[in-house]
């Protein structure tokens, strides 16, 4: 069974990237046919990509700030889609899934400057990004913004089930944003 023709198409920039920790998720979903790879692209437009607790990786939607980020496309089904809505956090506030454009990478230089597509991208949720922005040095000089969270970029980070119970994620954001001190963190990726 292959993804249905009005598959949703989805821009992933973190952990459910090829080579992370909730890759395996998109792993098990193309197996049952509910998702394919359509590609590699970057934002058509300049976002900030910070990472947060646990080396979380978040997409602020606050254009032109930051830098246009690096990511993988995948045409998911409905029920692909409801899964990664699932462990995005959407119904508990984590992430919002919005719309954003992206700007496909193709072996065809003078293609790659006109390929930009329609997808969605699961965004931190508004009511906490312009903090999370503030948190990382938005704008500032020590800003720490990525271009593509790689290896580097998540050195440190923290599977969920190896995380405090205690607190939800929410409550870990609160206090991640809310946090004076800014802990040791790889340094941004080269543009």
């Amino acid at each position: 069974m292959g993804v249905p023709a009005a598959a949703t198409l989805i821009f992933t920039y973190g952990t459910l990237k090829q080579g992370f920790s909730n890759h395996n998720l998109l792993q098990e979903l193309i197996a049952s046919g509910d998702a394919a790879f359509a590609g590699s692209g970057r934002t058509a437009l300049r976002l900030p990509l910070v990472c947060g607790p646990y080396r979380v990786p978040f997409l602020l939607d606050l254009p032109g700030r930051g830098h246009r980020v690096s990511g993988e496309l995948y045409a998911v089904s409905a029920a692909a889609l409801a899964r990664m809505d699932e462990l995005e956090g959407i119904a508990r506030g984590h992430y919002e899934r919005r719309p954003i454009q992206i700007q496909i990478q193709t072996d065809d230089a003078a293609a790659a400057e006109t390929a930009i597509v329609e997808a969605e991208a699961y965004y931190a949720h508004r009511s906490y990004a312009e903090a999370m922005w503030r948190r990382s040095g938005g704008d500032g000089e020590e800003e720490e913004a990525y271009n593509c969270y790689t290896e580097k970029a998540a050195r440190g980070y923290v599977k969920r089930k190896d995380r405090p119970q205690h607190l939800t994620f929410l409550d870990q954001i609160r206090l991640f944003v809310s946090s004076g001190s800014n802990p040791v963190q790889p340094e941004p990726a080269i543009h």
